[in-house]
């Protein structure tokens, strides 16, 4: 078989397609692959330039056909796109991956290592089970509208539903809404606790990582010298930007960090990935669902009885100002 030079490879779970062509262009070969024939046939080719699409599993072949003595290229899908001709399918795609992997003007992605991608996997793991903790916050502030029980915003007002619901008074949430409601708020709870421990994972490896220390240090990333309502949400930005860019030490990577100070543009994909939208741009300090001290005067666990439990129901139906506080962050300020 004719010596071949660049291959086009389109990834999928079950069928690879490959189009391969030699040092002047022509096609060589044009075949699918299972997954478990994938590794065999690229043993059995010398080194050679492969392009791949970048996507949730390229990461993973690249890192395997590299292993083999390849020379793996990573680019990003709407790249690729314009190199495709009629007839979009598997074929058409690994031709156009093929062409796109030779243009000297192409923009590629470095391919992440495990431990960075076993680092954003922590964010997006954190991301989602914050999304569900909103979700149930949501539905138990819904579903007391309905009894007409509406309380301030923030996590001081969701506190006081969770003490009213637990007080076990039939008044003014009926018994069998009360049944209902409870497991959601065994579910808060559960998720909190996941996202405090995922944090804690998170800013351990953020410790143990020279680099990400000292991506820490830029002016903007660093506590001090930033809002507090943007504190957190920064601080995370600077947590994902080595293992998201592979690095600092990488060609390019400098003019990609200057492009992170500031809202994202269009034309910076991973920037746009990387920056919270504005609804989440406060601060995502997890705040205490237990009891801390005098000032958690409706913290989330805490039975009421007597004058006390009265007082509360009277915040929730709206008739004090709720000036009260859930508790203390981690720097001891009320909530």
């Amino acid at each position: 078989m004719e010596k071949i030079t660049t291959i086009g490879v389109d990834i999928a779970k079950h069928l690879f397609q490959v189009h391969g062509i030699n040092a002047a262009g022509a096609i060589v070969t044009r075949r699918k692959l299972r997954r478990d024939d994938v590794v065999g046939f690229f043993e059995a080719l010398p080194p050679c330039l492969i392009g791949i699409e970048a996507c949730a599993t390229g990461h993973h072949w690249a890192r395997v056909l590299m292993a083999l003595g390849h020379e793996v290229r990573l680019m990003p899908s709407s790249y690729v796109k314009p190199y495709v001709k009629r007839q979009k399918n598997d074929a058409t795609d690994a031709e156009a991956i093929c062409e796109a992997v030779t243009r000297p003007t192409m923009r590629f992605v470095p391919v992440k290592s495990e431990e960075q991608q076993s680092v954003l996997m922590q964010h997006r793991v954190r991301e989602l089970l914050i999304r569900q903790r909103t979700m149930l916050v949501n539905a138990l502030r819904g579903h007391l509208a309905e009894f007409g029980i509406v309380t301030r915003q923030g996590i001081a007002g969701v506190g006081m539903l969770i003490t009213l619901i637990e007080d076990g008074d039939p008044d003014p949430i009926p018994p069998l809404a009360r049944s209902a409601l409870l497991p959601l708020i065994q579910q808060l709870r559960e998720v909190h606790e996941k996202v405090c421990e995922m944090d804690r994972q998170i800013h351990a490896w953020h410790r143990s990582n020279e680099l990400s220390r000292r991506l820490e240090t830029i002016p903007r990333n660093r506590p001090d010298h930033c809002q507090r309502t943007h504190r957190d949400s920064d601080r995370r930005i600077a947590l994902q930007i080595r293992p998201t860019t592979g690095g600092v030490d990488r060609p390019g990577a400098a003019a990609e960090l200057i492009g992170w100070q500031g809202p994202p543009r269009k034309d910076q994909q991973t920037r746009r990935s990387l920056s919270p939208p504005a609804s989440r741009c406060r601060s995502t300090r997890s705040a205490s669902f237990q009891p801390q001290g005098q000032s958690c005067t409706y913290a989330m666990g805490r039975r009421a009885s007597g004058e006390e439990a009265v007082q509360r129901r009277r915040c929730c139906l709206g008739e004090q100002d709720g000036t009260d506080r859930l508790g203390a962050n981690d720097d001891g300020q009320a909530l």
